[in-house]
């Protein structure tokens, strides 16, 4: 199972895992809140379009608002009196929804497109190490050290056509 946004790592994950490593890859976006419906119809649109074997929308909106979200919000709760700290507990909830679905699917695998760059990748993996030690992560980014114009590359030979611009 592969935790899937549709933008450059994740499309490249999908395609490697299941290209370079015969896997049959299924995909999930889970769903903080952060999603219209235009969005989430087309990032499953962009699954479908790369041959993932199924694709699911895990939508944890309501309970990361309730057990989380609105807490901050009561607390004001800023890291350096500007930033908003969901970012990291929406990967918790995100971890927490992967392994959730991978256990009733019986996936072996997660994975994520999580670069060795920045915390989600320990976010990510600590939250499924703890609660699922039996499921193996997978990281194809990370474990390749591979640079973006390299995934570009990549998936322009294996056909895949999107906007290659990155997101700031």
């Amino acid at each position: 199972m592969l935790a899937f946004s549709g933008g450059l790592d994740t499309t490249f994950c999908a395609v490697y895992l299941a290209k370079e490593k015969n896997m049959e890859v299924h995909t999930a976006l889970v769903n903080t809140g952060g999603f219209t419906q235009k969005d989430m119809d087309q990032i499953a649109a962009h699954a479908k379009k790369l041959g993932v074997k199924s694709h699911q929308v895990l939508d944890v909106t309501a309970d990361y608002y309730n057990r989380c979200i609105r807490y901050m919000v009561f607390g004001n709760t800023l890291r350096n009196r500007n930033y908003p700290l969901s970012v990291s507990s929406e990967r918790t909830f995100q971890a927490i929804a992967m392994v959730q679905h991978a256990r009733e699917h019986g996936f072996g695998y997660v994975s994520h497109g999580s670069t060795a760059a920045g915390n989600d990748q320990v976010r990510f993996d600590l939250v499924i190490q703890v609660l699922a030690p039996e499921i193996k992560i997978l990281t194809p980014i990370r474990e390749l050290s591979i640079p973006r114009e390299e995934e570009i590359s990549y998936l322009k030979k294996a056909g895949i056509e999107m906007n290659w611009k990155k997101v700031e």
